[in-house]
């Protein structure tokens, strides 16, 4: 007798659902580690190229040349055969060697963000953990000035804050120019206006062909929060060096007493500050672990199978909802402490708070 025969239902259903699971899994695969391997060999992804035309290049005569004649410049190696087949493999990350800028600057970046972290947990616990937990600013003020013996050093100031914070927006921006002239350089050439036309809305050509990358959300946030931080550092640490020679009487009483005075100024700030900086932060950190890929509200690649794309959408939302989650939870606690506590800590008086005063008037937007 045949095996199948005894065992007919549960064949197919065990047959069924392993398809289907690497079904999912197959079209839940994430471009990013692609992505990152390819730019590994010191080229670029364009993000944009599947929705431009450019792409189609290969039909035209003489691009099946140029593109060869791009990986082999663009890898490092010998060739193999005398068609480049070492250049080549190199160029897409495929070996050890020849990882180009974007790679390095990616890297930077990376490794930046854990040192400035470090900062960021220590004053996280100073500005906000701590007086949550005393529920008074005076009391907190001891834990805030025996921190600043950690981070505030001529030592560790550089290392701990104004290096990562340099290194990180500086890599940034700078492979972001770098991305942009790979892509005028591999996709946007000359003639993109006779390829584009009719085929995109004309914004979006426009965007295409100016070929900066994509501007993400992470990207968008850490933009706002760098003006945001630079603000901060100017007003806590950069003013009062400037005007009094030292910050030693600036802590969190300096930051109530601004509360007190320019009440409207300072909460839209440090909200500003707080909801954009952790959501920065969070989403940061859910990047390099690999949570965010695949994280949105909206599926982006359908397969036509209802169900494949309903469990790939309650994936993605759960992602998106996680990490959102996670991120107003990080912004709810700075914000207890922060805003809830120090906020309300109440104006200083005598000559101190006349220092207070004094280095306040001498912003526009608090004068």
């Amino acid at each position: 007798m045949n095996p199948n025969e005894l065992y007919p239902r549960d064949h197919r259903g065990l047959s069924h659902k392993a398809s289907q699971e690497t079904f999912i899994s197959l079209v839940q695969l994430d471009p990013e580690p692609i992505l990152d391997a390819y730019q590994q060999g010191g080229a670029d992804f364009d993000p944009t190229r599947d929705a431009s035309p450019s792409s189609d290049d290969a039909g035209e005569g003489g691009s099946l040349a140029d593109s060869i004649h791009s990986l082999k410049s663009s890898g490092s190696g010998g060739t193999a055969g005398g068609i480049g087949l070492g250049t080549g493999t190199a160029s897409l990350g495929l070996s050890g060697g020849g990882h180009g800028a974007i790679y390095y600057l990616t890297r930077i970046q990376r490794y930046s963000s854990y040192t400035f972290s470090l900062f960021g947990a220590l004053h996280l616990a100073t500005t906000s953990v701590i007086p949550l937990l005393a529920r008074s600013v005076p009391a907190s003020e001891s834990y805030l000035l025996l921190a600043r013996e950690i981070y505030q050093t001529p030592l560790s100031e550089p290392l701990l804050v104004a290096l990562p914070i340099v290194a990180h927006v500086g890599a940034g921006l700078l492979a972001r120019l770098l991305r942009r002239r790979q892509n005028l350089k591999r996709y946007y050439g000359v003639g993109s206006d006779e390829k584009t036309h009719g085929l995109i809305a004309k914004p979006t050509a426009r965007f295409l062909r100016s070929g900066w990358p994509r501007l993400s959300w992470i990207a968008l946030s850490g933009y706002v929060s760098t003006l945001a931080v630079a603000a901060h550092a100017f007003m806590n640490r950069g003013l009062p060096l400037m005007v009094e020679g030292d910050s030693a009487n600036i802590g969190l009483a300096y930051v109530a007493h601004g509360f007190v005075r320019h009440p409207w100024t300072s909460w839209a700030a440090y909200a500003a500050l707080l909801g954009v900086g952790c959501g920065h932060m969070v989403w940061g950190w859910a990047k390099w672990f690999g949570v965010s890929q695949g994280a949105g509200w909206k599926l982006e690649r359908h397969t036509g199978v209802s169900e494949v794309d309903r469990t790939a959408r309650r994936r993605r939302r759960r992602r998106l909802i996680l990490i959102n989650a996670v991120a107003a939870a990080a912004t709810a606690l700075w914000a207890a402490g922060g805003l809830g506590v120090v906020a309300r800590g109440g104006e200083t008086l005598g000559w101190v708070g006349k220092v207070y005063d004094g280095l306040y008037d001498m912003v526009p937007f608090f004068a």
